[in-house]
């Protein structure tokens, strides 16, 4: 199957529908129609459909296999390249599939490498992430690797993780600080959840984008949030303590040093340097004038991803997990 990375249009008729006077109905057309198409899909190669080989064809579609990997309808995951080895991509906020440009080049570059590149939905996606929760993410992050050790034998994954995902590390408690009308949003939360209300909905112009919990808007824009990861406030030790776990494992911070998310008084290039720290010492790439997709450096952002797995991927589930 393919996935198309460009937005598509319904086909017309090639022909007008028939007249009452004609022995044969609209309805019998249609039929016949959609009979050719398909005599027609079904004589193509799966190998070269679309032209090309490898992961993208020459249309720009991602080739590869759609799978469930949970019990929930969203638990839907996509995979180019049949390897023993994932990188599984974590979108951000109202991500899904296809969600940046660099995608595209990197299920390329992994090929390359015998690596399968695997993208999938979960609660979270699209306008899921309001009504759902950091916990219930590692849970289904979790239900997928399980997926890949028990059912195709995997040797090992890397996580890539984009804005609230963790590739671009902007806060997003400092980013909603700068919008109008969060400190009160913030006061009502609190009291929604002080009355054991968190599982209800917050007004609409709380977040005009999707609907959302008292607790999910707590933990995005209050100080100290379970969200609250990456701002620029806390301390040496605070950012230890919420990053600190990431210091037994190889990780590569890649910082959009243009970020149009991050409040203009953040350090950006002190900022990584202390999440790196707080990280056991993780790498560090800034990408200069980047912009928080990073569409506009594509190609430094694959060649960076693709060093660190080549120098540091899992060889199995021995190295460098236990």
């Amino acid at each position: 199957m393919t996935m198309e990375n460009s937005d598509t249009k319904p086909s017309t008729p090639s022909s007008p529908l028939q007249t009452t006077s004609s022995p044969t109905s609209w309805f019998s057309g249609i039929v016949r129609s959609r009979s050719a198409v398909a005599k027609t899909f079904n004589s193509a190669s799966g190998d070269n459909f679309g032209g090309g080989c490898g992961p993208i064809n020459d249309k720009h579609q991602f080739r590869g296999v759609m799978f469930k990997y949970g019990p929930k309808p969203i638990q839907v995951a996509f995979k180019t390249g049949d390897y023993k080895q994932q990188v599984i991509f974590i979108g951000g906020l109202t991500d899904g599939f296809l969600a940046t440009e660099y995608l595209e080049p990197l299920a390329i570059a992994l090929e390359k490498e015998h690596w399968s590149l695997v993208q999938f939905l979960f609660s979270s996606s699209y306008s899921g992430y309001g009504i759902s929760s950091l916990k219930q993410d590692a849970l289904e992050i979790d239900q997928l690797i399980s997926y890949f050790i028990n059912k195709e034998e995997s040797e090992g994954v890397v996580l890539l993780g984009h804005s609230t995902g963790c590739q671009a590390p902007v806060s997003d408690r400092e980013y909603k600080a700068t919008l109008p009308g969060t400190a009160e949003m913030i006061d009502l939360a609190s009291k929604m959840i002080s009355e054991g209300r968190g599982s209800e909905l917050m007004p609409r112009e709380s977040n005009p984008d999707s609907p959302i919990t008292a607790y999910r808007y707590h933990s995005l824009c209050a100080y100290n949030g379970d969200d609250d990861m990456f701002s620029s406030h806390f301390s040496e030790d605070e950012l230890k303590q919420r990053l600190g776990h990431m210091s037994t494992t190889p990780t590569l911070v890649m910082f959009s040093m243009a970020d149009e998310n991050v409040p203009e008084y953040v350090d950006k290039k002190a900022l990584v340097n202390r999440l790196c720290r707080a990280m056991g010492g993780a790498e560090k790439v800034e990408m200069e004038h980047g912009i928080h997709s990073l569409s506009n450096r594509v190609e430094e952002a694959v060649k960076s991803i693709m060093e660190i797995i080549r120098r540091d991927g899992p060889k199995g589930w021995e190295d460098p997990w236990s």
